[in-house]
């Protein structure tokens, strides 16, 4: 057996590929890359988390999460925040001189904290703190649901990291995708449904990541074992750390080169963009039907 089926048998996920041939995309265990003893072993070095050659299948589905992994979502919030001020200048101008962005931010946080029952419900938390301003002042109530809106139409107007048009292209031309967040994003509203198979988000499901049950309903809709579906998002807790979790495979997308918590255990893969993840996958599933073969 060469040595690399014999690393392969470790981890079968990602078998047969070195960091060396694909620049930007790294497999993160640094103690098994100490192990390696031989530049044969090094260039089939692999993420050493599964440990059955056999039990793994290829990965034949995506999960991605949206906010901070296809776009920032900082300016998206800071945009939907000022829309939101000039609605009230307009039409509760008393609502917009009480409650200022900085203010009315802090009220939701308030609330978000009063209502932990919502952790998940993003909307319902916004939708509350607009209640508060607007009866705070002795606004019309029946104002909530224009100003949510006025708000939800300006966080929909999102800026796509560049690698993402053309990269979620590539993904979806090769495995099936589906949408993940604990946002309140919609990827029809946002051009991007075309790409999807569906989207769960965390208000509709009635928990938010890192819940086990998100991943895993994910995985149901695409009638697939959670072996089989990766999940790719910026967020080492509520998305590596869920994921794996519910016994899924796992690609943190670190686009700002950021130092990984120690205290958690590492995603399977780390990328700076979809693009290196598309070549990642097309070269594992090549590398897999080469020793299948």
């Amino acid at each position: 057996m060469s040595p690399c089926i014999g690393r392969a048998e470790l981890a079968p996920l990602f078998y047969g590929l070195g960091p060396q041939c694909y620049s930007g995309v790294r497999l993160t265990d640094p103690t098994f890359a100490a192990s390696l003893t031989s530049a044969q072993d090094s260039a089939c070095y692999v993420a050493p988390r599964f440990h059955s050659f056999s039990s793994v299948p290829l990965i034949l589905a995506l999960t991605l999460d949206l906010d901070d992994t296809l776009w920032p979502i900082a300016p998206v919030i800071e945009h939907a925040e000022a829309a939101l001020q000039d609605f009230l200048h307009t039409h509760a101008p008393l609502v917009a001189k009480r409650w200022p962005v900085a203010e009315m931010r802090l009220l939701r946080e308030r609330i978000a904290a009063e209502h932990p029952h919502l952790a998940h419900d993003f909307t319902a938390q916004r939708k509350l703190s607009l209640q508060h301003a607007l009866t705070d002042v002795g606004a019309d109530p029946d104002l909530v649901e224009p100003c949510f809106q006025a708000f939800i139409a300006a966080r929909h107007q999102v800026e796509l990291y560049p690698d993402v048009p053309t990269g979620l292209v590539r993904l979806a031309g090769q495995w099936r995708l589906a949408a993940l967040t604990n946002g309140n994003a919609d990827v029809q509203r946002i051009g991007l449904g075309q790409h999807f198979q569906f989207a769960i988000c965390a208000r509709e499901f009635g928990a938010a990541k890192p819940d086990a049950g998100i991943f895993l309903a994910a995985c149901e809709r695409l009638n697939l074992p959670p072996a089989q579906v990766l999940h790719v998002g910026d967020d080492p807790h509520l998305d590596v750390v869920g994921a794996a979790q519910a016994g899924m495979p796992t690609c943190w997308v670190n686009r700002h080169q950021m130092t990984w918590p120690a205290e958690l255990p590492r995603a399977d893969i780390e990328i700076t963009d979809l693009h290196q993840l598309a070549d990642w996958l097309l070269a594992a599933a090549a590398s897999s039907q080469r020793h299948t073969a």
